[in-house]
């Protein structure tokens, strides 16, 4: 299993209403309605920064993007399928500030410490 994990900023201009609302209302469902598309994903997440905490962490970030690939060939095949050029890229661009993406590739983790608390 390997995870992308993306941190997203909103477009210049855009309220942060806006953003996450058409994150989760339409590049979501975009990703998940698209069956060549979500074949490839395992798991999509979406995590939004709490609200009232933009002190905590780095500012500047509106929320973290998770997906799930089982191969880092999946990932791949992902971002070279023709509904992801047609559909999803474009979308990017009207909620999101490209150039402020930071994003990597992972792989299942090595050290994984459970509190006493953990639920």
């Amino acid at each position: 299993m390997v995870k992308l994990l993306c941190f997203l900023k909103r477009k210049a201009g855009m309220s942060l209403e806006d953003f996450n609302r058409h994150w989760k209302d339409t590049h979501g469902p975009l990703i998940t309605g698209l069956p060549k598309l979500a074949r490839h994903i395992v798991r999509y997440e979406q995590h939004r920064r709490l609200p009232g905490y933009d002190h905590l962490g780095t500012s500047g970030y509106d929320g973290v993007a998770v997906q799930w690939f089982n191969s880092v060939d999946d990932f791949m095949a992902f971002v070279g399928e023709p509904d992801y050029m047609q559909h999803i890229f474009p979308d990017e661009d009207r909620f999101l500030d490209r150039g402020g993406l930071v994003w990597m590739i992972t792989e299942e983790p090595t050290v994984v410490i459970d509190g006493p608390t953990r639920r």
